[in-house]
């Protein structure tokens, strides 16, 4: 059996529904991030991930639609005059924590993912970094303000100070 076989789907499973970092999956499962980076190419995990959440939300919304539903229908029950069933009162009252519970569930979701995408994303200062190291290409740092305007008044007064040649 190769690697991909044993670990590929623990290994998505831990990046799509833990919400867990590829350095982390790399550690925990003993593999080269290479190899778990290149995984998650192979099989779009980032995609099954942003589904993964957005179905997450996608419940938290419909158990939230319909509780205004079950809000509703006591509400025209009281201004109707009728008796409200016990079962919706007693389903309002029991849904209502869990809609909290669940919201700061995909709260800490969405920030898992967004402080994992942060960690994984290159800066334009880290680019710059690795072309240097790997000689790709020379970044020069922009030299301060001052430092250029005496550069400039170097070469004027160089040029003041030069006299013509008389022919």
């Amino acid at each position: 059996m190769t690697k991909k076989e044993i670990y590929s789907s623990q290994a998505e499973r831990m990046y799509v529904v833990e919400q867990h970092g590829l350095e982390r999956i790399a550690d925990d499962l003993g593999l080269n991030i290479k190899t778990v980076f290149a995984w998650k190419q192979e099989d779009c995990w980032e995609a099954k991930r942003l589904e993964f959440l957005k179905s997450k939300q996608m419940f938290h919304e419909e158990l939230y639609h319909f509780a205004r539903q079950l809000m509703h229908s006591i509400q025209e029950d009281i201004e109707e005059g009728k008796k409200t069933d016990s079962g919706k009162l007693y389903t309002f009252t029991r849904m209502l924590p869990l809609i909290t519970k669940i919201k700061e569930y995909e709260d800490v979701a969405a920030k898992k993912q967004t402080e994992d995408r942060d960690k994984t994303t290159l800066t334009d200062e880290d680019v710059m970094e690795i072309e240097e190291l790997l000689g790709i290409r020379k970044h020069r740092k922009p030299k301060p303000e001052q430092e250029i305007q005496k550069e400039i008044e170097s070469e004027l007064e160089e040029k003041s100070n030069k006299k013509p040649i008389e022919s």
